[in-house]
């Protein structure tokens, strides 16, 4: 098995000549073989194509036990024998790969574009759907792009009989911005302001991964103990904020509004504390490669911490509120549901995989940054339904709060740090972060110059759509919005 992969630490590089480059059917063996041990995900699987010659397809895994990183690839011409008919988690990466680069799956259950419809080589066109649904009392609704209210651009296309939805297919794409493509020849000066907007409500998630890929690619850089805290406290309050919103949002989908009032009002408390490190609610430049980008005192951060808990007080009356009233435990409890075996085998990531019972957290099995040295508690549900998605929010919350509180409470001496230079040639190098959503993956590679000559993107978004698809199967239509808050995805993540 070694020599079929290189394995990496988290963050981690390595030259490119360390990539194993395997035969094809033998490329595809070592997948499915290391996917079939327990702990093994896909984080990534892409294609890089040679204007001289033929594709190279680079998959990168996680092991959860050893904590490492592993990565294979090969190269392909026209076809290749599809992964997906032996291991579903390959389904839409291999979709992707088909419309980016041409070359067809061969025996591929669903092939169809990711994101633009027509632009592959299959010859589709337009929204299409995989399965009609034929039959007495069997139609179809159609949801979006365009949706009421501050929301991003996805259709959404229901297979129903009478009010139970039995297939849900989900076109996105509408938010695509080329943004893989702009960090090619990079990192330059607008590299650091792209990652920040790659999904803004995960912006020092994506920083984050995008400066370990730096760090860990020149060995002389170094970031201080201290920046590691800082960069931590960055993150929690990132995820304290989102989940706050999510939960007050949940709420107001019960129709209970005095949580959902409570949440909108404290998210933004949260939201200041980020802005008062860096004069921006969403961190953008609060992380930098090398370190913090912003001076953050003993004073500075009482102050915030102070904040921090009676934010922390007024949120736990309001959920507890919301978690006590049987109305809202009617709509929650039994409604979306998504086993464990099911999630495992699409490969879901982040909240909703932990809501379905699979102990899934960078921060716990791949520890990067502060989390080194102060992990977090790895929350985990059974019932896989929107109530367990909420409760899961509910737990971390408290995490978080804790987190805080002791990075704060011994926050390390400032020490020098060394911000990373000229990128090496020919090199790999990849990183994992644990955004509020879930994993987020940064895979780049480096041409003869030292620029990327490829940058891969996975937001968390790639993994969980199916698991929004598969949590409507057997639904109630009208469940859809409490189920979407569920999941609540990001578009544009997504559309990359």
């Amino acid at each position: 098995m070694d020599e079929l992969f290189l394995k990496l630490n988290n963050p981690g590089a390595a030259p490119l000549s360390a990539l194993p480059l395997l035969p094809v059917a033998e490329f595809r063996r070592a997948l499915i073989d290391a996917l079939r041990c327990p702990g093994r995900n896909l984080s990534s699987f892409f294609g890089v194509p040679d204007p001289s010659g033929p594709v190279r397809l680079i998959a990168v895994l996680t092991d959860d036990a050893e904590g490492t990183v592993l990565l294979s690839s090969s190269e392909v011409g026209a076809r290749y024998d599809s992964l997906t008919a032996e291991c579903v988690r390959f389904h839409r990466f291999e979709q992707e790969v088909h419309e980016q680069t041409g070359v067809v799956p061969e025996g591929h259950p669903g092939l169809k574009p990711v994101r633009f419809p027509g632009r592959s080589g299959s010859g589709i066109s337009g929204v299409t759907v995989d399965c009609p649904l034929r039959g007495y009392a069997a139609h179809e609704v159609a949801v979006g792009p365009v949706h009421a209210g501050v929301i991003e651009p996805g259709h959404f296309r229901f297979q129903c009989v009478g009010e139970e939805v039995y297939s849900l297919e989900i076109t996105l794409g509408y938010q695509h911005r080329g943004i893989e493509a702009m960090l090619r020849g990079g990192p330059d000066k607008r590299t650091l302001p792209i990652m920040e907007t790659v999904s803004g409500d995960s912006s020092t998630a994506s920083a984050g991964a995008f400066c370990q890929i730096l760090e860990a690619l020149d060995p002389d850089s170094r970031v201080s103990r201290r920046a590691e805290a800082l960069r931590t406290i960055a993150w929690e309050l990132e995820r304290i904020a989102n989940h706050t919103g999510d939960l007050g949002a949940l709420a107001g989908d019960t129709a209970y509004l005095p949580a959902s009032s409570y949440c909108g009002r404290i998210r933004g408390e949260f939201l200041n504390m980020t802005a008062e490190l860096c004069g921006n609610r969403f961190g953008r430049g609060l992380i930098v490669p090398g370190g913090f980008g912003y001076p953050a005192d003993s004073a500075l951060l009482g102050g915030i911490l102070d904040r921090m808990d009676r934010a922390a007080r007024e949120l736990r009356n309001a959920l507890d509120l919301m978690f006590d009233s049987p109305s809202v435990l009617d709509r929650l409890e039994n409604t979306g549901f998504v086993s464990m075996e099911t999630a495992r085998e699409i490969g879901l990531v982040g909240v909703a995989a932990r809501a379905s019972g699979l102990r899934r957290d960078i921060r716990v099995t791949h520890p990067y940054g502060g989390y080194r040295f102060l992990p977090p508690a790895l929350c985990c549900a059974k019932t896989g339904d929107v109530f367990a998605r909420a409760e899961i929010r509910r737990l971390e919350l408290e995490e978080s709060f804790r987190l805080i509180r002791e990075m704060i409470g011994n926050l390390p001496e400032e020490e020098p740090s060394h911000a990373p230079g000229h990128l090496p040639p020919d090199s790999i190098a990849v990183s994992l972060t644990e955004s509020w959503r879930g994993e987020l993956c940064h895979t780049a590679l480096t041409g003869p110059d030292g620029t990327f000559s490829a940058y891969k993107i996975v937001d968390p978004s790639f993994h969980n759509w199916s698991g929004l698809a598969m949590a409507l199967r057997g639904e109630q239509i009208s469940n859809f919005p409490l189920c979407n808050k569920s999941f609540n995805l990001s578009y544009c993540g997504h559309d990359l």
